[in-house]
């Protein structure tokens, strides 16, 4: 009994190794008040039984896995069909009225057939999706729930415009370049749209899509497409997402507006006073004529209000802020935020225009005092400067007074408050000689930015004196949108965490490995204790902690028992001393997503969803008996770890390995016990004192092979045992 269970464990387990994975939705929206069907593209999605979409106002049906036929099922059904057609031809036995509705049973799955231009899109999930007319404007998470796990988090938008989608099936003709991944030889068609609206499509390899539209003079056309904003990051994709480029066509054909970006932002966007009433053309497709069923884009179009930029970036806590807007078609050239209630943090700007709502930029709140830049002027820390560098070559410079010793942080918020600028910090003494100087530091809050731009200076003080602060653009541009926010202080210790994966899905009583990262701030280099927040009874957080000076940690998530079939959102919080007061932070739920192959990114995501599946028979938790980190010493004299472990006869059997350890930990022996067993590490000179962390084990059974008479045995996987906390010392 006991080992059927154990496989029955063992099972669960290599099925969620196939983890179900959504690679893109289609359309990727819908209008308020409509009822839209939609298309998820990914894989390992057989069984799938819900779609979950966040936010009010929205309702999903129950999902339709489609099952396309492989291409060995398709080469089967052309010889079947080639088969037919001979009997027919010879006339050797009768041509039945079966036989003919059999032919054109077959020539419609063949025609339906598309090679798949990557596994990772292979499989498609029909949902239909029901929208509020109040439902809330903006982007939503969907997922999708299978037997073996729940999908990652893609986006899907609510708009107000009318929405136009391009039909999904190839053009005619052209399925067997596509599949080559051949560019198309056959013109795009044209569809006709009706302004104002936005418009759905998928880009094939090699393809373009046209649009035809009437517009009338003196309209003020915005075109803005959403496309990096849809899917932020495509893996196996230079440079990482479907870079979209958009023209403006007109009746003659000629070129009258073009963008393939918006300053640094990656998806085009651009205004155009139409000169003549007429038809008008508009064209998109891949900058380099890339293609594939999740180069997915949104592209609204009409005389929308659109902000290209805001100042001031930000405004104090308490108080209200009077905001110059700069844009298109906008309602009104400024606005009052009110920050009265308002915690520090930032906060979505926009306005609207008739009963259109523009796109939305940040607006940066803080607690300091702050003053506006107007050119060289003495200063008192803390405080937060806002300013422009309002022309090219321009610089903004600061004079403080500071004593020997003090530390000092300056920071620009730009790039990160969707700035154009490029900035730069010089700090000098009073006999201009450099103190310190920065261009770009990298914030991994900031998860969707791939070029960090903004500067952070944090230095001592060598001595008093008086300190010049200068901030100018590396690129010696300037302009009016070319604002910044600059953070003048002594340190600020601080620190955000992530939680990765998003989504949860395995069996009760398994222990999952999840990883927490500290994204620390202004030198907090303190250890940071992480414990589960109101959640329901069974579940533990093992190897709850990430020690001093280390910005992750792996860890392993223990599952009730019981099967909670209903994904719930789980919290975690993270707790430390900083200047001698607790400071809580609530863990925000990240996907680690790649772009081009190398770069690595934690994407923020609404919810950390967890679902428990059905535990096998007779599971035990494993529980981990050491109440301290294990102290691994480099004289080889290691404290066991101990495991309650009950298998009984089958102990014999057990195999333990670690899971990616840091260089020089290794496994000694194990010994075996009534109730568990006990791991005896040992460390190498690779292995430094003071190195701390998490020991993920993976336990395997070994069980007789009779499949393979030269492997007699064959490890079956057991699941991971809870993390085990360790340190490395010198000696015990």
């Amino acid at each position: 009994m006991r080992l059927a269970a154990l496989l029955l464990v063992a099972l669960g387990l290599q099925a969620q190794q196939n983890v179900p994975h959504a690679g893109y939705v289609y359309p990727a929206g819908g209008r308020q008040g409509d009822t839209v069907d939609i298309t998820i593209g990914g894989q390992f999605l057989d069984g799938v039984s819900v779609a979950i979409l966040s936010g009010p106002g929205v309702q999903t049906s129950a999902p339709e896995h489609i099952k396309l036929i492989s291409q060995g099922q398709a080469n089967r059904l052309r010889d079947q069909l080639q088969e037919l057609q001979e009997k027919k031809k010879a006339k050797t036995a009768p041509w039945t009225a079966e036989d003919e509705k059999t032919v054109a049973e077959i020539r419609k799955k063949i025609a339906a057939f598309i090679r798949p231009l990557t596994p990772a899109l292979a499989e498609t999930v029909k949902v239909q999706v029901r929208i509020d007319p109040s439902a809330p404007l903006g982007a939503r998470e969907l997922r999708l729930v299978t037997p073996i796990g729940i999908t990652n988090p893609i986006v899907f938008m609510v708009g107000q415009l009318p929405e136009f989608s391009k039909p999904t099936a190839p053009v005619a003709g052209e399925r067997s370049r596509r599949d080559l991944g051949m560019p198309r030889t056959t013109p795009a068609t044209v569809a006709d749209v009706t302004l104002p609206t936005i418009i759905n499509g998928q880009i094939p390899a090699g393809g373009v899509d046209r649009y035809r539209l009437t517009a009338t003079k003196g309209q003020h056309l915005v075109i803005q497409a959403a496309v990096r904003e849809l899917i932020p990051y495509i893996s196996d994709a230079v440079p990482g997402w479907f870079q979209a480029s958009v023209a403006l066509l007109d009746s003659t054909g000629k070129e009258v507006a073009y963008s393939d970006h918006n300053g640094f932002r990656q998806d085009p966007v651009f205004q155009y006073e139409v000169p003549a009433d007429g038809q008008y053309t508009l064209q998109i497709h891949d900058s380099i004529y890339r293609g594939r069923e999740d180069f997915v884009y949104r592209i609204a179009v009409g005389e929308l209000p659109y902000i290209t930029g805001i100042f001031p970036l930000g405004g104090k806590a308490g108080s209200a802020s009077t905001v110059e807007l700069r844009g298109w078609n906008l309602p009104s050239p400024r606005l009052t935020e009110n920050n009265k209630t308002r915690a520090a943090g930032l906060y979505p700007v926009s306005v609207t225009r008739g009963a259109i709502t523009s796109n939305n930029l940040p607006f940066s709140v803080d607690t300091l005092p702050e003053i506006t830049a107007h050119g060289p002027q003495r200063v008192k820390l803390p405080l937060i400067v806002n300013g422009r560098i309002d022309k090219p070559g321009a610089q903004d410079v600061f004079r403080f007074e500071a004593k020997a010793g003090e530390e000092i942080v300056a920071e620009v918020m730009a790039r990160r408050l969707e700035s154009p600028l490029d900035s730069v910090l010089r700090l000098t003494d009073a006999k201009g000689k450099q103190i310190a100087l920065n261009d770009d530091f990298e914030d991994k809050s900031a998860a969707l930015i791939t070029h960090h731009a903004d500067s952070l200076i944090q230095v001592k003080l060598p001595a008093a004196g008086t300190y010049f602060l200068s901030i100018t653009d590396s690129q010696h541009k300037g302009g009016p949108d070319y604002s910044y926010r600059l953070r003048l202080s002594h340190p600020v210790p601080d620190y955000q965490l992530r939680v990765t994966p998003s989504s949860i899905s395995a069996r009760g009583g398994l222990s999952v490995p999840v990883t927490v990262y500290a994204l620390r701030k202004d030198g907090f280099n303190g250890p940071i204790e992480l414990k589960l927040k109101d959640a329901p009874g069974g579940f533990a957080l093992n190897g709850g902690w990430i020690p001093a000076n280390q910005s992750s940690v792996r860890m392993t998530l223990t599952l009730p028992t019981r099967k909670i079939d209903t994904p719930f959102d789980l919290h975690l919080e993270g707790t430390t001393k900083i200047d001698g007061k607790e400071a809580r932070r609530i863990a925000i739920p990240a996907e680690d997503m790649m772009q081009a192959f190398y770069y690595h990114h934690l994407v923020t995501e609404d919810a950390w969803l967890v679902r428990v599946t059905n535990p096998a028979r007779g599971r035990t938790v494993w529980k981990v008996m050491n109440d301290k980190p294990v102290a691994v010493p480099l004289d080889g004299k290691a404290q066991p770890v101990k495991v309650f472990l009950p298998l009984g006869r089958q102990a014999a059997n057990l195999t333990l390995v670690l899971n990616n350890p840091p260089e020089g930990i290794a496994i000694e022996k194990v010994g075996l016990g009534e109730n568990g067993i006990s791991i005896f590490l040992r460390a190498d000179a690779k292995a430094k004192p003071g190195l701390a962390g998490n020991l993920l084990f993976e336990a395997f059974l070994e069980t007789e092979n009779p499949n393979n008479v030269a492997a007699k045995k064959r490890k079956v996987p057991l699941g991971m045992l809870p993390a085990v906390p360790f340190t490395v010392i010198d000696k015990l």
